[in-house]
């Protein structure tokens, strides 16, 4: 069973938020108190991850799974829903599956470009450096370097520590395995695809990919952010960009 959070009338659209690569549900947990007066919002907390129940196995396979678990709670759809990072593949995938799953999908820092190299690296370099992750030390430098703010220090640190070394290792290789599914450019969802300005250069070329194949989707390249900071860091003018959004359908 997908563990989740829930926030706001269950009568109202629903709004489904997944979290990126080793966070959790607190991802989105500002961006769903700004939003539940408007809708039903949830957040799932994807395998492999601290409180859910399942090992993570692919991308594929937890698509597949929201996708049921939307079927059977709201429907077979929801209004809209985002992804950051890994979340925003899984969300990538959950359209090439089922191209009506929402009528609206914020694509965050996603990467759909493969790294064999990184790939190759990911078993080795989380082997070698897995008793690391908790320590706390190690943590708030591995924390500052992905721009996660001091007050969510504890969240990450908690949960982070929760993963196991085999999703761990499952999750990353996933992650940079990654290629955009063709079947999303069949989706009938309106996509938002962003980014941040200071992203590396593998996610920049990735929403040149996003903008090519799938015409009509929109682009906002954020100034000044960093890998996932839109949605971690500034909840307030994401809040704002998904009114927006649907509000000009």
């Amino acid at each position: 069973m997908i563990e989740f959070r829930e926030f706001g009338d269950k009568e109202k659209p629903v709004v489904m938020l997944l979290h990126g690569g080793s966070l959790n549900w607190w991802n989105y947990r500002e961006e769903a108190e700004l939003l539940k007066p408007h809708f039903h919002v949830v957040l799932p907390v994807l395998d492999g991850h601290a409180s859910s129940s399942r090992a993570f196995s692919s991308i594929k396979d937890n698509a597949t799974e929201l996708i049921d678990f939307i079927d059977s709670n709201f429907g077979g759809k929801v209004l809209m829903i985002g992804g950051l990072s890994l979340g925003a593949q899984i969300l990538l995938e959950m359209l090439a599956q089922k191209g009506d799953i929402c009528k609206h999908a914020f694509i965050e820092s996603a990467a759909v470009i493969p790294s064999k190299f990184t790939h190759a690296l990911t078993g080795p370099a989380i082997k070698s450096s897995y008793a690391l992750i908790k320590n706390r030390r190690f943590a708030k430098l591995q924390a500052k370097s992905l721009h996660i703010r001091p007050d969510l220090f504890e969240d990450y640190y908690r949960d982070t520590c929760a993963i196991s070394k085999t999703d761990m290792i499952s999750i990353l290789k996933a992650n940079t395995s990654f290629s955009l599914p063709a079947a999303v450019s069949s989706s009938s969802a309106q996509i938002h695809v962003f980014a941040g300005s200071r992203e590396n250069r593998e996610i920049l070329k990735s929403v040149k990919v996003l903008q090519k194949e799938l015409s009509g989707c929109s682009v906002k390249i954020l100034p000044g952010l960093y890998h996932g900071e839109f949605s971690l860091n500034h909840a307030k003018e994401y809040a704002d960009a998904v009114l927006n959004a649907v509000a000009n359908k």
